[in-house]
Order: structure tokens, then C-alpha cells, then sequence
């Protein structure tokens, strides 16, 4: 304590961000403060703290700082470093769920429309899309009434044949140069204000098309148009009326028992209500009013802004807004609803957090002992030195020692991580040498530490081989070779589901029931699926450039072009003429051969 009391003296009176560590110098909370030298020194006054607050700076053994030169800097680096580290005192916000938006693509001189999970800071986005709408119906929508693109095909100065969309009219075929640009923008200004909740010039489309196809008797047709109404109808029932339908707004509440949060938000765009989406959060150190700030910092992170966030009087408004303001360059308003139709919404949020909080609290309590709690358990079972916040695991896939392929995956806090997921082609090992090929995987990925990439493949806590004896001695000497000690090393044995460690000569079975060996089988089955994944993929590009060979006028550039846009044997089994030909280099007429080949052999 002498240490922490003598860097406590040396804050300074600027704004910044701190990083708690505890005993073993693993990040355990990560704060922003507008006056670091107050902020930091607080957690060690002797005055009363919340049950959490106290557990935490019990586990301090260091910390250290960040100067920024303003507090939104500040803020920035925070959740930037809560993602990094994602530390256990701290709200992670983890969201199963991402909800599809309609993108336009208004950079392009002839803009298509197209369906994304992901917000860039091109095109303009709609939604999200949630509660009973499917986005592919919408764009169904779009082709039958505005007659505007959905494909990637390339326009250019070189005219290409119309497709089959073009035929069934539903699209314009920009492509073939049968409109022009300026037809082709005035259809684009339609298709924005239909996705803005302007959908009269829709409805009557429809119904117009609908009973002239009933009249001819074409009725599969009619129903197809019958259908597409109905969506219609789904979307202007989801509108408030009382709302102004330029209202682009989410509402925010959320409420805590104290041990956990819950977090709903209410999403409403141009007056009508999208749907709305649930997070549970374990309780951390946080006030209130920092908790909701930290929450809506790290769910914008991935999400377009509303102009509006509606939400508690618990946040921090002034400073979400210069965020906003600075970061994304965009003016947001965060409403604290008092009264009126926004206050209704949000009294709507907050009896949806309190519902699903007081449903969600055993599914907290069974994820946290899946998960936080197993890794505690499996330290104290295998006598490991530290808590097993980072694990990864490796395994190989091969037929006979052809395209050997490995996967590392990565668990934190017994939850899969899939953004730091790794794959390895074996590179230098001949034959079916399963040892050797955990050997050179496991070179390879201990020559990233010390180096620039450990910032991207930082040092595991604990690493799982999938094997048994064998294998845990293979890779221990690659270990020794390297002078790793500060990494555990353990395997897992499939069959009998034995745990194989350097510090015992017996294996160590565990109950079947217990987590502890849940999270390792978890991790053990994940890395398997995604060697699994990998190896399919390359064996399948394999054979199918042996495949193609068969096929009367596909050359080297047409298998190229043909494996590049489909990637396997299956999806090319499974393509339509018209998606065979739309390949580069492949016309109608070689689709037709390459449709009847793949036909035939079926």
C-alpha cells in the first residue's frame, strides 16, 4: 500500500484515464475522470463504498494513468481500452443479437440497395430492422415497385446482357444501359422516402399490380403481391401516432437490483416503432449515471445514431454530446423525457428492463457459473497460478495427412471471442505427423509475443492442446525451446475427457457435470469445429479446381473467376444459370453447360 500511496501523491490535476491492476498485473477496471488526482484518490478514502467498489480496490495492487487533454479524449480511450482489456469490474456489453439495416449506396454513380449488419460511414442506412420485418421482403418491396438494383455487378462503359431481375421487372438494368442516370435517380429518391416510412406510393403500386394479376387469372402471381401488402401493413401498424414521424429516436432505461442490470432500448425511426432489444448486465463499480454513460458509449460503437437518444436523468448528457459531436460528427440530443409522449416511451423501456430483469436473473447466474465461475473453479482444480481470463485452444484436421489446416480459439472469461480466432495452414511438416504439426502451430503463434503483433495476439493465460500425453509433450518442448514458463500448459483428451498437466504424472478426471470441465469441452469442441471449418474449405477449393477441369471450356481464368465467386463445389451444385453466368468470364451460354454438368452428376 506504501507504493499505491506514494503514485496517489503524484496525480495530476488534469483529465485522463486510469487502469487498475491487481496482483498479477491483469487489468481489473478501467475509469475516465475529468480531474485524475480526485477521481483515483476516492476509491481510497476510508468512506463508505458500495459492496462492489470495496471488493475491487481489495484487489488493487497498482495502477497507472493516462493524460488526455480533454475529458471527450478521455472518454474515447476508455472504451477503447474496456474493449481491449474488458476488464471484470467494468459493464462489458455483450449483444448477441445485431439486428439487419437496409443500406443505400449513395456513393455510387448508379446506387443499389443491399442488406448489412455492419454501419460504415458510406451510404444511408435504415433501421434496424426487428420484430417480424425481414428485410429481404422489404427489398422484395423495392425491386417490384422502384425497379432499383440489388446486385454488385459492375456498370460500365461497356454495356452487359439485362439479367433475369430486369426481365421480371425489377430492375432497371442500369448495367445494360437501358435507363438513364437521370430516370435511375429519380426511382433512387423514391426508394429513400419509402425506407423514411413514406409507403402510399407503394401500397398503391401493389394493389394495382395485385388485382391486375387476379384479373388475368395469374394468381400465384397475385398472392406474391397480396403478401408484400401485408408486410406493408405490418410496418404502418408499428407507427405512433402520436409521434412526429420525423422522430428518429432510441429510448434507453435501465434498471439494477443492485448484483445485476438490465438495459432495454426502444428503437423508433420516422415516427414508427422498430422493435426493441434487452441486455443483461452483471452489476460493476459504477454509479448509476456512469453505468448508463459506459453502456451507451459501447452500444453506438457499432450502430448508427438516432438524432435522438431519449433516455434517465441518470447520464451524463453534456458530455455524450461533445462525444458524439467529436467522434462521429454528428449533432445527437440526449432527451431526458419528463413528460409528454417521450416520457411515455420511456416508462415503456423501463417496464421492459424491469421485466426482463426479473426473468433473466437465473439465466445470469447460470452464464456467470458457465463461464466466470468455471474458470475460478478450473484454477483452483489444476492448481494453476493465476485466474484463466484469456485460454486458448488448438487442434488439427487432415485426411491422410493432406491439407493439414489448425485453429486457435480463444475464450475470455469462459465466453468465445471470435474476433481473435486464428487459423494455420501447415506449412512444413509431411504425412499425417499430428505432433509436428502442433509443433510448428505452436511456434508460430508463441513467435508473435514480444514482438509489435502481441498488441494483436496477446499472451494467454492458459493454453489447451487437444490431444493427450503425446501431444502436451510435443508442445512443452516448443515451450522450452522458446524459455515460455509464465504460460500454463494442459490437454485434453477427447475419449475419456482426461486433463493431461506438466506438474502430475496421473490425468485428472473431473465430474461430467461439473462447469469446470464444461468450459474446457466448450473450448475443446470449438476449436475442433473451426479446423473442421477450415480444412472443408480447403479440401473442397481443392477438388474443385479438379472438378472444373472437367468441364468442356473452363480454363485456368474461368476457374479462377468461378472458385473466387463461390468458393466451394456446393455452392456451384446449388447455383442457378443466372448466378453461374453473372461469374466473370462465364456467359449464359457456358452456365447452361456448367448447370447441365453439375446436374447430370447429381
Amino acid at each position: 500500500m506504501g507504493d499505491l500511496k506514494a503514485k496517489l501523491s503524484l496525480l495530476p490535476e488534469s483529465p485522463g484515464v486510469y487502469v487498475m491492476l491487481d496482483k498479477d498485473g491483469v487489468v481489473i477496471y478501467v475509469g475516465k475522470a475529468r480531474v485524475l488526482k480526485n477521481r483515483v484518490r476516492q476509491y481510497f478514502h476510508a468512506s463508505a463504498k458500495p459492496e462492489k467498489v470495496t471488493a475491487m480496490v481489495e484487489h488493487i495492487a497498482d495502477f497507472y494513468y493516462v493524460i488526455t487533454q480533454t475529458e471527450i479524449d478521455a472518454l474515447a480511450l476508455e472504451n477503447n481500452l474496456i474493449k481491449k482489456y474488458k476488464p471484470k469490474y467494468n459493464i462489458l456489453l455483450k449483444d448477441d443479437k445485431t439486428y439487419p439495416y437496409i443500406k443505400v449506396h449513395t456513393k455510387e454513380e448508379f446506387p443499389r440497395v443491399s442488406i448489412t449488419r455492419k454501419i460504415k460511414k458510406d451510404g444511408k442506412y435504415f433501421g434496424p430492422f426487428m420484430g417480424g420485418v425481414r428485410c429481404g421482403e422489404i427489398l422484395d418491396i423495392i425491386g417490384m415497385v422502384f425497379n432499383v438494383r440489388t446486385c454488385s455487378t459492375a456498370i460500365g462503359a461497356t454495356p452487359k446482357k439485362p439479367c433475369l431481375a430486369h426481365h421480371l421487372g425489377r430492375c432497371l438494368a442500369p448495367c445494360a444501359h437501358v435507363c438513364s442516370k437521370q430516370e435511375y435517380a429519380e426511382r433512387i429518391k423514391d426508394t429513400l422516402a419509402f425506407l423514411d416510412g413514406n409507403y402510399e406510393k407503394a401500397e398503391s403500386v401493389l394493389q394495382e399490380k395485385m388485382l391486375r394479376f387476379a384479373e388475368n387469372e395469374e394468381f400465384e402471381l397475385a398472392m406474391e403481391y397480396r403478401e408484400k401488402l401485408q408486410m406493408l401493413t405490418k410496418l404502418k401498424l408499428k407507427r405512433i401516432t402520436s409521434l412526429n414521424r420525423a422522430l428518429n429516436a432510441d429510448v434507453i432505461a435501465m434498471k439494477t437490483n443492485y448484483l445485476y442490470s438490465s438495459v432495454n432500448v426502444l428503437v423508433t425511426r420516422s415516427g414508427i416503432m422498430q422493435g426493441s432489444s434487452n441486455f443483461a448486465l452483471e452489476d460493476c463499480s459504477l454509479t448509476e449515471a456512469d453505468a448508463l454513460t459506459a453502456f451507451i458509449i459501447q452500444y453506438y460503437t457499432t450502430r448508427e445514431l438516432p438524432d435522438e437518444i431519449i433516455t434517465q436523468g441518470e447520464c451524463e448528457k453534456a458530455l455524450l454530446e461533445r462525444y458524439f459531436k467529436e467522434k462521429y460528427v454528428k449533432k445527437v440530443d440526449i432527451v431526458l423525457a419528463k413528460q409528454g409522449v417521450k416520457r411515455q416511451l420511456l416508462d415503456m423501456a423501463e417496464k421492459n428492463a424491469v421485466d426482463y430483469l426479473s426473468k433473466s436473473i437465473d439465466k445470469i447466474k447460470h452464464k456467470d457459473d458457465m463461464t466466470k465461475n468455471a474458470c475460478q473453479r478450473l484454477q483452483s482444480l489444476l492448481g494453476l497460478k493465476k485466474y484463466p481470463k484469456r485460454m486458448e485452444c488448438y487442434d488439427i484436421s487432415n485426411i491422410s495427412g493432406v491439407d493439414k489446416v489448425g485453429s486457435m480459439v480463444v475464450f475470455m472469461d469462459g465466453e468465445a471471442d471470435r474476433s481473435s480466432y486464428r487459423r494455420f495452414k501447415i506449412k512444413t511438416v509431411e504425412g499425417a505427423n499430428d505432433y509436428a504439426s502442433h509443433q510448428e502451430m505452436m511456434r508460430r503463434r508463441l513467435a508473435k509475443l514480444g514482438t509489435d503483433e502481441e498488441e494483436r495476439f496477446p499472451k494467454p493465460d492458459l493454453i489447451v492442446i487437444d490431444g493427450g500425453k503425446g501431444q502436451l509433450s510435443a508442445v512443452k518442448k516448443v515451450f522450452d525451446e522458446a524459455g515460455i514458463d509464465d504460460i500454463e500448459l494442459i490437454s485434453l483428451a477427447e475419449r475419456e475427457e482426461e486433463i493431461f498437466t506438466l506438474s502430475a504424472t496421473e490425468s485428472i478426471r473431473l465430474d461430467h457435470r461439473d462447469y469446470a470441465l464444461k468450459v474446457l469441452q466448450r473450448l475443446r469442441d470449438e476449436a475442433h469445429r473451426f479446423a473442421i471449418t477450415y480444412f472443408r474449405n480447403i479440401h473442397s477449393k481443392r477438388n474443385l479446381a479438379s472438378v472444373l477441369e472437367e468441364i468442356d471450356g473452363i480454363g485456368k481464368k474461368k476457374q479462377i473467376a468461378l472458385m473466387e465467386k463461390f468458393g466451394t463445389i456446393d455452392r456451384i451444385m446449388r447455383a442457378s444459370v443466372e448466378e453461374l453466368a453473372s461469374a466473370d468470364g462465364i456467359g449464359e451460354k457456358l452456365a447452361q453447360v456448367i448447370y447441365k454438368y453439375f446436374k447430370e452428376e447429381i
